[in-house]
C-alpha cells in the first residue's frame, strides 16, 4: 500500500544558478579515472596490469572484503597508471581511453524471466553491484544478503538538484528494467518515493510508489525509510539511485553497460548553467569546459551540502549526477556579524534579514564565517533534522565512543548526509557528516 509523505522540518537552501534545460556533449577525456576512495570501506583487489588493454565494461578490481563484487572501466582504452599510497594502498586508476569505446558484450536479458539468483549473478558479473548500498552503514550492499526492502528515491531535493523529468524522460524502458530487476532481490518491496508532478516514472507492477512533499531532505532516502518502513537492529534495506537504476535497466535491455550520466553543471561559477552527457570518472575540466567563469571558483562534485571538493584535473565522483562552481569563500565581512547584512542567508535573524523574502536567491560562497568551537546549544538543528532521532546527543555518544548509546539513538537508521543541514546551521562549526561516517565505521568494526 503506497503512503504519502510530508515533511516540515528541512531547510531548502535557494541559490541562484539552476541548470536551463539544454544539454550539451563534452568533450571526451583523454584519460578517465576510477577513485576506489567513491566506495566507503571497499578495499580494491586489481585483476589487472599497467599497460593491460580493456575494454568499457571490463573489471578493472573486486571487494577485497567480497570478492563477487566486481569494478569495471567506464572506457575502453589502456590503464596508464595505478596511483599508491603508503603500504600500496590503492588511490587511483588512470585509463587512457581510446577514441571510441569497444563495450564489452553481455546477454540482453528480461528480469521477469530470471530468478532471484540469476539477476544477482548478472549484476555482479557486469559491475552494476556497486550501484546497490545498504542501510545500516550506508556502505555498498553485502551480496550475500537478502534485504527486507529496496528504497529509491525519485526526488532530488538538494540545492540546484538536477530536475528528473529533464533527465530521465527518455529512460522510461531502463527505469522499467532496472525495477524489475531489483525487484528480484528482496523479498519485501521497492518503494519509489516521487512526487506529484513526476513524469519520468513507468508504469510497472515491480514497485510501490509513495508520494512526497515538503522542503529538504525529502529526497533524501533516510527521510522516505523512517517513514515507510524504519530500520530496526538486525534489519537491512538496500538503496539505489534513481539515476543508477536506469544504468541497471539498460544493462538487461542492451546488454551494455553504460556508464553515461546526464549531469548539471549548477551555480554562479558558470557562464550558463546547464546540463551535459558524460561518463562516469570524466575528468571535471572536460566536464567544464569551457563554461567556467574567470574568478575565484571552488568546484564541487555533487551539491554544495554533500559534495567533495575537485580541481579541474580530478575526475567527477562515482555516484554524481551534479557539478557546483560556487565563489570561493576566502573573503572577510568587515566587522563580521555585528553590520547588518542584506544579501546575506541565514536562518537566524542577528543581523539577517533573509526571513522577510523566502523565495529569494542567493548567490552564497564557501565561507563558514566564524571558527570551529565547541558544541553550543541552540535548538537549530532539530528545526531542520525531521527524523525522530536527537542529533546532538548522537553525535556527542560517538564523539565518546559509547556503542550502546549510540544504538539506543537511532546510528543505523542514519548516514552521513542526513547531517548536512544541521552542519549547515552550526555556528559551532563542528563537521556533522564526518562524526556520524566515523560513527558509522566504528559499528561496522564493533557490532558488523
Amino acid at each position: 500500500m503506497s503512503k504519502d509523505i510530508r515533511i516540515k522540518k528541512g531547510l531548502d537552501l535557494k541559490l541562484k544558478g539552476e541548470a536551463e534545460t539544454t544539454i550539451s556533449s563534452i568533450s571526451r577525456s583523454k584519460v578517465y579515472a576510477i577513485n576506489p576512495s567513491d566506495f566507503h570501506g571497499m578495499i580494491p583487489k586489481m585483476v589487472v596490469k599497467e599497460g593491460v588493454k580493456v575494454k568499457a565494461g571490463e573489471v578493472i578490481f573486486y571487494s577485497k572484503n567480497d570478492e563477487s563484487v566486481k569494478f569495471t572501466s567506464p572506457v575502453s582504452g589502456t590503464i596508464q597508471e595505478i596511483i599508491r599510497a603508503e603500504k600500496r594502498l590503492i588511490l587511483q586508476i588512470l585509463i587512457a581511453a581510446d577514441s571510441q569505446d569497444n563495450h564489452l558484450e553481455h546477454s540482453k536479458k528480461n528480469p521477469k524471466d530470471l530468478s532471484s539468483q540469476e539477476v544477482k549473478e548478472h549484476l555482479l558479473a557486469s559491475g552494476c553491484w556497486p550501484f546497490i548500498n545498504q542501510r545500516p552503514y550506508d556502505v555498498i550492499a553485502n551480496s550475500a544478503d537478502t534485504p527486507k526492502s529496496i528504497f529509491v528515491s525519485a526526488i532530488h531535493s538538494a540545492p540546484l538538484a538536477s530536475d528528473l523529468n529533464f533527465t530521465l524522460k527518455d529512460k522510461k524502458e531502463f527505469l522499467k528494467a532496472g525495477f524489475e530487476a531489483l525487484s528480484k532481490l528482496t523479498t519485501g518491496k521497492v518503494n519509489v518515493t516521487a512526487t506529484s508532478n513526476s513524469d519520468f516514472l513507468p508504469q510497472t507492477d515491480a514497485i510501490v510508489l509513495h508520494t512526497a512533499a515538503g522542503i529538504h531532505p525529502i529526497g533524501l532516502v533516510s527521510t522516505q525509510i523512517a517513514q515507510i518502513d524504519p530500520i530496526n537492529k538486525g534489519e537491512k534495506v538496500w538503496t539505489v539511485q534513481i539515476e543508477d537504476v536506469a544504468i541497471i535497466g539498460e544493462l538487461f535491455v542492451t546488454g551494455k553497460l553504460n556508464f553515461q550520466r546526464t549531469i548539471a553543471l549548477t551555480g554562479t561559477g558558470f557562464n550558463t548553467p546547464s546540463y551535459v552527457n558524460g561518463l562516469i570518472g570524466a575528468q571535471m575540466g572536460d566536464v567544464l569546459g569551457s563554461n567556467l567563469k574567470e574568478g575565484n571558483y571552488r568546484i564541487i562534485s555533487g551539491n554544495v551540502l554533500t559534495g567533495q571538493k575537485r580541481t579541474k584535473e580530478q575526475s567527477i565522483g562515482h555516484y554524481d549526477s551534479q557539478v557546483t562552481v560556487i565563489p570561493e569563500g576566502d573573503d572577510y565581512d568587515f566587522f563580521g556579524w555585528n553590520l547588518p547584512r542584506p544579501n546575506k542567508f541565514s536562518i537566524y535573524r542577528a543581523g539577517m534579514f533573509s526571513f522577510l523574502t523566502p523565495n529569494k536567491k542567493y548567490d552564497l560562497n564557501t565561507n563558514t564565517n566564524g571558527e570551529h568551537r565547541g558544541f553550543v546549544l541552540t535548538g537549530k538543528y532539530e528545526k531542520v533534522f525531521p527524523l525522530d532521532i536527537y542529533p546532538m546527543e548522537l553525535m556527542k555518544s560517538i564523539l565518546v565512543r559509547d556503542i550502546d548509546q549510540m544504538e539506543a539513538l537511532g546510528i543505523y537508521e542514519v548516514a552521513p548526509e542526513d547531517f548536512a543541514l544541521t552542519e549547515y546551521v552550526d555556528v559551532s562549526k563542528q563537521e556533522h557528516q564526518a562524526i556520524i561516517r566515523a560513527g558509522l565505521d566504528m559499528m561496522i568494526k564493533e557490532v558488523g
